[in-house]
């Protein structure tokens, strides 16, 4: 089968819950007490989709200022970003536009970006406005989710939003970082499921949180109301109209 594995930064300011978010997906555990990240951290997952394995190598950043001088390193060679933000506090939603700066300076390959309004569980205290978050992650050619580590709302969607992104830039020859290669794994035939860290994994509908549309709201507990959703449709974007990313 078709594999491809693929480097996957994590950045955002200090306590917008990163590696809350990497913890959650990665291992299924919510780490009540998490010190800041010291210099970055790292961890592995595995997705089948559409009969293509991905290998995510996840590099959770540190958000202090101390530590800015090393994320260059983190950067350097990446295929994907998620940038996140706490959406009760507009400080770290302003501050994407620093580490969007930086991807620029480091990555010269396409990307792909994904953009996480994190800390749904607080929505009484929201400070960014959904549509404002939408509209920036369209100016920057990124998808949009909200989640809540605390909650487990919204986590899958984005690492899967991750994964298909990265299919679709697979097949962009321009892409020299991405590694791809034929796997031996074998996957049982599925039509709408998946593997995700090597476990069945069903897709029937989106669940817990976002893709945010303009005209879409979330209801109390995060499911969009709205269709079934498919593998088809995650991916979204215009690779002639995104300035430097591709999705």
């Amino acid at each position: 089968m078709k594999a491809i594995e693929a480097k996957v930064v994590v950045l955002g300011s200090q306590g917008v819950g990163k590696t809350s978010l990497v913890t959650r997906y990665v291992t299924n555990v919510l780490a009540k007490e998490i010190g800041p990240t010291i210099g970055a951290s790292f961890s592995t997952c595995r997705l089948f989709l559409d009969d293509v394995k991905v290998k995510l190598l996840l590099w959770d950043t540190a958000g202090q200022e101390r530590y800015k001088a090393m994320a260059p390193m983190y950067y350097r060679n990446s295929n994907a970003a998620i940038l996140v933000f706490d959406v009760a506090q507009y400080s770290t939603f302003d501050d994407l536009k620093m580490w969007i700066q930086e991807l620029q300076r480091n990555v010269t390959d396409p990307i792909v970006l994904i953009l996480v309004g994190n800390k749904l569980d607080l929505e009484e205290n929201r400070a960014v406005p959904r549509d404002e978050a939408y509209q920036f992650a369209l100016k920057i050619g990124a998808k949009y989710f909200e989640t809540s580590a605390m909650q487990e709302q919204g986590i899958e969607q984005v690492f899967l939003a991750t994964a298909v992104g990265l299919i679709n830039l697979s097949k962009e020859k321009k892409c020299i970082t991405l590694r791809r290669y034929e796997s031996d794994d074998s996957v049982t035939a599925y039509t709408s499921a998946g593997l995700v860290n090597g476990y069945a994994y069903h897709l029937p509908s989106v669940h817990d949180g976002i893709p945010v549309e303009n005209h879409i709201k979330a209801n109390d507990v995060g499911h969009l109301e709205r269709g079934p959703w498919s593998i088809d449709n995650i991916a979204h974007g215009d690779a002639e109209t995104s300035w430097w990313c591709c999705y």
